[in-house]
């Protein structure tokens, strides 16, 4: 296991607050509208905002919708636009890091805005459902490439999926997933998310329905499918 992945982002959670504020005031929006509009509630924003709290891939996907931003500058970025033939070449340890909950983040290709996919290089911490105190789910679809160790996929609707170094696995991200390191070690993998469109918002206070409903979505025990059903 590489050094980069193996250090704790310190400082990546105060940066990345400091990103989701600027990015808020230069909307002009108030935390209670951003809130709105972003689908997660006032207090977990205002956390974020002040490194109080590393948010998941899932509250990270509805904060770039609401606030019409791209991952990657919420890790420091500066996306660069082009018109065709786009290429992003990252080189070994040189990716945006992210510490949340069971993972240890990577995001590759961040020299590119409004990519299709998002591609991460992720260690695998957690090694029990313990780790985590509910499901990954957001929109899309997601694929899941083991490089080292072994991984075990829980999830709402399917009985438990065990990987082995070479084995992959393509699914729907809307499907509660949690992916834990069966393996002595933390595993390693390729983990790859399509970028969810932009929904259309407004700035007045008045959020869509699906923000406000994701918003007030209750938060649900992990009840992974038994095995063999």
């Amino acid at each position: 296991m590489d050094t980069l992945l193996s250090q704790p982002a310190s400082s990546s959670s105060t940066d990345l607050g400091r990103r989701v504020r600027a990015a808020r005031v230069a909307h002009d929006l108030t935390l209670d509208t951003a809130s709105r509009l972003c689908g997660v509630s006032r207090s977990t924003l205002s956390k974020v905002e002040n490194g109080l709290m590393s948010p998941t891939f899932d509250v990270l996907q509805k904060i770039v919708i609401g606030l019409k931003i791209d991952l990657g500058e919420l890790f420091g970025s500066g996306p660069k636009h082009n018109a065709g033939g786009r290429r992003a070449l990252t080189r070994r340890d040189a990716g945006q890091r992210h510490a949340y909950r069971g993972y240890q983040m990577e995001l590759l290709a961040t020299d590119l805005a409004h990519k299709a996919m998002l591609p991460f290089r992720i260690r695998i911490t957690a090694h029990s459902l313990d780790a985590f105190d509910d499901w990954g789910r957001h929109e899309g679809e997601e694929f899941l490439y083991v490089i080292s160790g072994s991984v075990c996929l829980y999830s709402e609707l399917y009985a438990p999926t065990h990987l082995e170094a070479g084995d992959s696995l393509y699914f729907d991200s809307r499907t509660g997933h949690a992916a834990v390191s069966t393996s002595e070690e933390d595993a390693e993998v390729l983990w790859m998310a399509t970028s969810a469109a932009a929904p259309a918002a407004t700035t007045s206070g008045t959020a869509e329905p699906q923000a406000q409903a994701s918003a007030k979505t209750p938060r649900t025990k992990l009840k992974p499918k038994p095995a063999g059903a």
